[in-house]
């Protein structure tokens, strides 16, 4: 029992590390006031670009990383040029955005041959005496590098939120984009800039799929997790630290599944597939029930701006 559970938890970590960083990414668009469904589309973007280019320069998955948050990040721009500079309703570009990345990552994975190609990917990094400690060692301390900077990335994206002038302007154009333009912030600047960040990170958690986890390329392997982002931003009240706990909760439901075919537990195999469907679904009317007020949320949210008009 006690080696069920070892093997379990050691999952939990980069199970939870793909939600957390898309979880951030959204959060980080949304508290500048632009509602963002994007996010299960920028993730195929960045599994596709990252393992395309782990496959094209073998021997350097960081660098594979890196293309798969650019990637992701150039494709948003046209999401914020959509949303904020034509002022397309923000909810039909994000589906919109989110439908054309599902074909335009099968079309070009398929059409340069990168499917189903295992690549070394991103190796567990194993820390001296510390891994080494009974249970805690296997479980946090013997990860892949991008589990090891979850932390900090939150630290910073929290620090730069509430401690810095450039938060406070992402915060004010969320909250009040009227009253921030006549302070003399650049709105549109603020929100493209949001956007792209923010879309880099689920870039990043796409990449992380492909290229830290499964270590290969298929088609739709984001497998609904932008959509569990999605809510998980919901449920966080967007704040990132809840956000990073939803991650957790979220981790050790996807990591417990194949733990528990892997232990020829007879369980309807559908039924386990939907699980963290369900969850999602409880975790939402559970938000609802407890009464979560709108003032959590960004007072602009999924509002476009246009400088003449003055409510």
């Amino acid at each position: 029992m006690m080696e069920f559970l070892i093997a379990w938890w050691a999952n939990v970590p980069e199970a939870a590390a793909a939600y957390a960083l898309a979880a951030l990414g959204l959060l980080l668009c949304e508290r500048s006031g632009v509602l963002n469904l994007t996010a299960e589309g920028l993730m195929l973007v960045g599994a596709m670009a990252a393992m395309g280019a782990a496959l094209q320069i073998e021997g350097y998955p960081g660098m594979a990383l890196v293309v798969g948050m650019l990637a992701a990040a150039l494709v948003s721009l046209l999401f914020a040029l959509l949303v904020v500079t034509l002022r397309v309703n923000q909810v039909i570009a994000g589906l919109a955005i989110v439908f054309f990345c599902q074909g335009f990552t099968q079309l070009l994975g398929v059409m340069f041959d990168w499917q189903n190609h295992p690549v070394p990917g991103l190796l567990p990094v194993r820390i001296p005496l510390l891994a080494d400690i009974p249970i805690i060692g296997r479980v946090l301390f013997e990860q892949n590098g991008v589990v090891y900077l979850i932390v900090p990335i939150f630290f910073a994206v929290q620090w730069v939120l509430h401690q810095t002038r450039a938060g406070l302007r992402l915060r004010s154009v969320g909250e009040n984009p009227e009253a921030a333009d006549a302070a003399g912030v650049s709105v549109p600047l603020v929100r493209f800039g949001a956007i792209v960040a923010g879309s880099a990170l689920i870039g990043l958690a796409g990449g992380l799929l492909s290229v830290g986890g499964v270590k290969m390329w298929f088609p739709d392997m984001a497998g609904g997790r932008g959509w569990i982002a999605v809510a998980l931003v919901i449920f966080a009240r967007w704040q990132p630290w809840r956000a990073l706990a939803g991650a957790v909760l979220f981790g050790c439901i996807e990591s417990l599944v194949p733990r528990i075919a892997a232990a020829g537990i007879r369980v309807p195999q559908y039924f386990m597939l939907m699980t963290p469907y369900v969850i999602t679904l409880v975790v939402m009317a559970w938000t609802a029930w407890k009464g979560r007020s709108r003032s959590s949320e960004p007072g602009a949210l999924g509002q476009p701006f246009l400088r003449e008009e003055r409510r």
